[in-house]
């Protein structure tokens, strides 16, 4: 029997963390990304902030490579903050590059936004035309940055987060999963079929998302 390598893949794995007491969790988010290693190999990211902290103290590293690659002690302990998203990527849509490395990071008008993506849209392209038509300019080609600035257009007309992400959802078509992390909350989504895995776990004061129950 022939392998076919471009069916059995994993397609990406996403984690994301928020510490209730305040602690830092860089090295948490990093060992549940080196959990997910197998769902992606090309490249890594993890980006944090302070949930006390002043508005924009987002930080994110991402790079191409293993996990074990990309983070030493010394760039976990730059990631400083309660709350944080990671992502481990097996590209499916958008080229293979540092460029499209995930989590997606913006600053708006309500202060920053991350989001780490596992899946793929089948409109994406309806999407990111009406996004550019409202003046989006993307950086990268993956439908990742297309569902993050679909939230920060529709935070503009909700009164808060979590209501844009609801709003957002409710556009997507395809198989997702979602972890998405505001200055002060950690928000999970998965498609209404459940095409994605996402499963959420407890750790004494510490809420986590993640795409296999691995990683916790």
């Amino acid at each position: 029997m022939q392998y076919e390598c471009d069916k059995l893949h994993e397609e990406c794995g996403i984690f994301g963390m928020l510490d209730a007491s305040g602690e830092n969790v860089a090295n948490s988010i990093y060992y549940g990304l080196c959990a997910l290693q197998h769902r992606g190999q090309e490249s890594a990211g993890i980006a944090v902030c302070n949930t006390s902290g002043p508005l924009g103290n987002l930080v994110c590293h991402k790079d191409m490579g293993l996990v074990n690659e990309i983070f030493t002690p010394k760039t976990l302990e730059d990631l400083v903050g309660n709350i944080g998203i990671g992502h481990v990527r097996y590209s499916t849509t958008g080229e293979s590059s540092a460029k499209n490395a995930q989590p997606i990071a913006i600053n708006y008008f309500k202060g920053t936004l991350a989001l780490a993506h596992n899946g793929n849209l089948t409109n994406v392209d309806e999407l990111k035309n009406h996004l550019q038509n409202n003046g989006a300019i993307f950086s990268t080609t993956t439908d990742s940055e297309v569902i993050t600035y679909q939230i920060a257009l529709e935070r503009t007309k909700s009164p808060n987060i979590e209501d844009a992400v609801c709003e957002t959802a409710k556009k997507l078509k395809g198989g997702f999963a979602l972890v998405i992390m505001s200055p002060q909350k950690l928000i999970g989504v998965r498609d209404p079929y459940g095409l994605k895995p996402l499963c959420l776990g407890i750790r004494g004061d510490s809420y986590i998302l993640a795409s296999e129950s691995c990683a916790l």
